[in-house]
């Protein structure tokens, strides 16, 4: 068996990105949802993993990027694996976390040239919203939350051996 270094070890890994997104519901279970300017859907308010950064603290710091409001980033919700795609080169593995309900939308500052809006759905209306790889994480971070387990999916389905 022939002994790699390390560096050389590591560079020839495969490489992926990763994202954290927070699942904020109001007290009647609608989930929050935020339109991006860039972008012709809506999404899970959230972001990339900075390098150096764990998922969790990605979360807190995108929303308050976003939204201007500080999250109580709770339990895991949700991973999906998806692989490359379109102009995206490489693999995502995305995480959602439950950072609980909030009462309404006020005093929410939405980050002016990152997003146009933000609202709450019904769980139809946010997968009618969300992309269709995005959308089945609703009804897996429901479960979750009220399971009190992480759901592992892969391309935006659940995961079968």
């Amino acid at each position: 068996m022939t002994w790699t270094e390390p560096a050389t070890w590591y560079a020839n890994l495969p490489a992926f990105y990763a994202a954290a997104a927070a699942f904020i519901t109001d007290q009647n279970g609608n989930i929050l949802l935020v339109k991006p300017s860039y972008r012709d859907h809506w999404a899970f308010p959230g972001g990339y993993v900075e390098e150096g950064e764990y998922p969790h603290h990605a979360c807190v710091r995108e929303i308050q990027e976003e939204l201007g409001m500080a999250v109580a980033v709770g339990e895991l919700l949700v991973v999906d694996w998806a692989p490359s795609a379109g102009q995206r080169p490489r693999a995502i593995i995305s995480f959602t976390f439950d950072c609980g309900t909030i009462t309404s939308l006020d005093g929410l500052n939405l980050s002016g040239q990152e997003l146009e809006d933000v609202g709450f759905f019904s769980d139809q209306e946010a997968e009618q919203r969300l992309p269709g790889n995005v959308a089945p994480r609703v009804h897996a971070a429901i479960y979750a939350r009220a399971q009190h387990a992480p759901v592992y999916m892969a391309g935006g389905a659940p995961a079968r051996s």
